[in-house]
């Protein structure tokens, strides 16, 4: 019995000390283990890994690539615009030993890079006129950024993979002006094409004018030529019946002078019985064969 009472506690002792002693390194992971604060060993590899029990702890890092979005920075570009500029960068730790004792947890280190990238876009692009920020040109900048970052973060045991530009926009203020400049010139454009269009109108209006009064004319104008034409005809026509029988063409005419001038229940006609205009009213003599 005396016997058990110390196997059972040297047996959790033991399991304790063997639990405290284990840790496992993910593949994802790097881990530098501390004595009292003070690194003792760097592992880079995954697996099993024994450290000393309540003495030496372990820190683990990220190996992979990370990614960092650094907050939009004004940038004054060598013309003396602004543009907010919104950047991220992707990173890793490379030398994890130098890390921890550089800067010491990831949090740190991100704050770190932000202030030192949006510092280095500043003193490229405060180089470069507006005009070549926003042009093709744009990746060379991004080029020096890199380098001049990898620069830096070397002294944290970090490698800057990459760093590239999410988005540049203007100031809200300057975005306004730009707004109102633009609806001013596009107002101005509509106008110009409102005036052509009413030159064009008054033209097109002013031709089809000319072409009307033209078509008129023209119209008028055969129509006179066809009325005297037959005018014409018709004297021909009154002059070839007058000669065949004069006769019968006055009393025709004579018909025609009686119907336009006796028309209407009310008119009166005051004229002497012998009047020529009634000639045709007296004893018509038969004409002689």
């Amino acid at each position: 019995m005396k016997a058990n009472k110390f196997i059972l506690p040297l047996i959790v002792v033991v399991a304790l000390t063997t639990y405290f002693s284990i840790f496992i390194v993910k593949e994802i992971n790097q881990a530098i283990v501390l004595q009292f604060g003070d690194p003792k060993r760097i592992i880079l590899k995954p697996g099993l890994n024994f450290k000393i029990p309540f003495i030496q702890n372990v820190v683990f890092l990220d190996k992979r690539i990370l990614n960092l979005d650094t907050p939009p920075e004004e940038v004054i570009a060598s013309d003396q615009k602004r543009l907010i500029v919104d950047a991220f960068a992707r990173f890793q730790i490379v030398d994890p030993l130098k890390f921890y004792i550089s800067v010491g947890n990831e949090r740190v280190a991100r704050s770190r890079l932000s202030t030192i990238i949006n510092s280095r876009i500043r003193n490229v692009l405060g180089q470069q006129r507006l005009q070549t920020l926003l042009s093709e040109d744009r990746s060379k900048q991004m080029s020096l950024i890199q380098d001049g970052v990898n620069n830096e973060a070397e002294n944290f045991g970090i490698k800057i993979v990459d760093v590239r530009i999410k988005r540049a926009d203007l100031p809200p203020a300057n975005s306004e002006a730009i707004y109102r400049r633009m609806q001013t010139e596009r107002e101005r454009e509509a106008k110009e094409f409102r005036a052509k269009g009413a030159e064009m109108a008054i033209t097109i209006t002013s031709t089809a004018d000319k072409e009307v009064t033209v078509i008129l004319a023209d119209a008028q104008k055969q129509s006179e030529i066809m009325k005297g034409e037959g005018d014409g005809q018709r004297n021909k026509i009154f002059a070839n019946a007058f000669g065949r029988d004069p006769e019968f063409f006055a009393f025709y005419r004579a018909m025609q002078a009686y119907e336009k001038a006796l028309i209407g229940g009310e008119t009166s006609l005051i004229l002497s019985p012998d009047s020529e205009f009634f000639k045709f009213f007296g004893n018509i003599k038969p004409k002689s064969e």
